[in-house]
């Protein structure tokens, strides 16, 4: 197959992994940045890449575009992208637990006649949990555990002393549409889960502050009529950013290859 043309949005630590390891299974021919970021997209991309500020600036249309910058992101941008006609992939799973965006990119995406695709990104076992949803599901239990640094800058610093925490504690217990609304930059591992299985008002989540967590955990629990499954995982951050997981950069990279791919493991 041909290589695709890509259109980037974002030039942080998620697209700077994206351009090094792509190699060969595409083209990067667009980033979408914000004003001002134009040095650093400069040192992301290279000079061959043109950089543009909205997707109504884009000289040409792309094949697909990555959505590697955040919520944001998404909410300034899927709805153009994909009413013109072009599948988007996104990491900012989190954002669609807002009804209201999530109708609109739906809609988006049914007139342009193109794709959303949320990427697995930190965690793993969706591609089971979403074949498990078609036998049924009778619960769903996510749970996020973080060292409690993790937690800084989040509203968990209104419910505990992370700085002097000596034990786990659960500073969220209730549903993944809650946890991702409540917790824009933690909970996109919840909100994944919950359009893997049974919707964002369905799914359990736990978020979880631990002193004895030196990485970030991920647990999912599902039952239903094909029986049941836990699955856990310890993730790494990138080294470039510590909140960034390098797990969702390699989640990027993965469906740009699955997409030309002449064999693709989902």
């Amino acid at each position: 197959m041909p290589l695709e043309k890509i259109a980037v949005i974002g030039c942080g630590a998620v697209a700077d992994y994206a351009v090094t390891h792509l190699g060969d299974s595409a083209r990067i021919s667009i980033a979408v940045i914000e004003p001002g970021w134009e040095d650093r997209a400069g040192e992301v991309f290279g000079a061959d890449v043109i950089l543009v500020n909205s997707i109504g600036d884009m000289p040409e249309l792309p094949d697909v575009v990555f959505d590697c910058a955040g919520h944001g992101a998404l909410r300034q941008h899927g709805e153009q992208v994909l009413r013109s006609g072009i599948d988007l992939v996104s990491v900012s799973s989190g954002a669609l637990a807002d009804q209201a965006l999530f109708d609109n990119l739906m809609s988006a995406a049914q007139d342009g006649g193109a794709q959303l695709k949320v990427v697995s990104g930190a965690i793993g076992a969706l591609d089971a949990l979403s074949a498990a949803s078609v036998g049924g599901l009778d619960s769903v239990v996510y749970r996020g555990r973080k060292p409690p640094q993790g937690w800084v800058g989040s509203p968990a610093e209104d419910k505990l002393e992370l700085a002097s925490l000596a034990e786990p504690a659960v500073h969220f217990a209730g549903s993944a549409r809650e946890a991702a609304l409540t917790y824009p930059k933690n909970a996109n591992v919840a909100a994944s889960v919950a359009l893997a299985g049974i919707g964002f008002d369905d799914t359990t989540a736990e978020l979880i502050a631990d002193p004895d967590a030196t990485q970030n955990i991920h647990e999912i629990v599902a039952e239903g009529e094909f029986g049941r499954f836990e699955f856990r995982i310890s993730g790494r951050p990138l080294p470039s950013n510590p909140k960034s997981s390098a797990l969702t950069a390699m989640s990027v990279v993965r469906e740009s290859r699955n997409r030309i791919a002449p064999l693709s493991i989902r």
